[in-house]
């Protein structure tokens, strides 16, 4: 994935000066749905001594684009291409017993870690420099889930030395396609630099597996976008 996105901004950095101003690169943070079902019927069923449970709205990513003039440059259909990395849902136990002269210390995890690449087709109408412009789009995003199950336990005597260290996990992933519909807005401050907000709609996010939910992003996502045009 890395080796992809790096071919993505070396292709745009060698784009030719006669579509200077109609590519950019975009850095992006976001809040959206989250909805970890599983995780969290797993974490009612942990019982005591310790539990937690963690639950990421948040998301950041990149993002490359191109747009194409209309209209004396006024109105443009422009291409994003995304990546978005989303925070990890994670259920966990840990628990610590003694018994006699030995300490067993024992941790179980349900983890999920999610990222998604949007395509996005919009248009744009562009007010210039130091003015609000707005756009909507249409798109579709590939998303790709994976759960994870974890064990471990270590044993050691109550002066310290270690006895044992057994560990255990298996994972479950798969990957979705889904539509999305964006709405939003962008303050140009200077030719170069422009900074928008948008909120996005998914639609049917949810990525089921072997009667697992593994994530479900469906519904609305709002993020803040620093894009650097050229």
């Amino acid at each position: 994935m890395k080796k992809n996105l790096t071919l993505v901004v070396a292709v745009l950095f060698l784009a030719p000066a006669v579509f200077a101003n109609n590519w950019g690169l975009g850095l992006k943070v976001g809040v959206g749905q989250n909805d970890p079902k599983d995780i969290k019927k797993f974490d009612s069923m942990l019982t005591a001594p310790k539990n937690s449970l963690d639950e990421e709205h948040f998301f950041s990513g990149l993002e490359a684009m191109y747009e194409i003039d209309l209209d004396n440059e006024s109105n443009k259909i422009g291409i994003r291409l995304g990546y978005e990395g989303f925070g990890e849902n994670k259920a966990e136990k840990s628990a610590k017993t003694i018994s006699g002269s030995l300490i067993t210390e024992e941790e179980i995890a349900l983890e999920e870690e999610t990222y998604a690449i949007p395509v996005t087709i919009y248009y744009k109408k562009d007010n210039g420099v130091n003015k609000l412009s707005y756009f909507a789009g249409i798109g579709a995003t590939f998303v790709r889930s994976k759960l994870t199950y974890s064990e471990e336990e270590e044993v050691e005597t109550i002066a310290g030395i270690d006895i044992s260290e057994t560990g255990y996990s298996e994972s479950l992933s798969k990957g979705k396609i889904f539509p999305h519909i964006v709405l939003g807005a962008e303050y140009r401050f200077t030719e170069l630099f422009a900074l928008g907000l948008e909120a996005k709609y998914n639609i049917g996010a949810k990525v089921k597996k072997d009667g697992w939910v593994l994530s479900d992003r469906s519904g609305i996502s709002g993020a803040l976008t620093a894009r650097f045009y050229f």
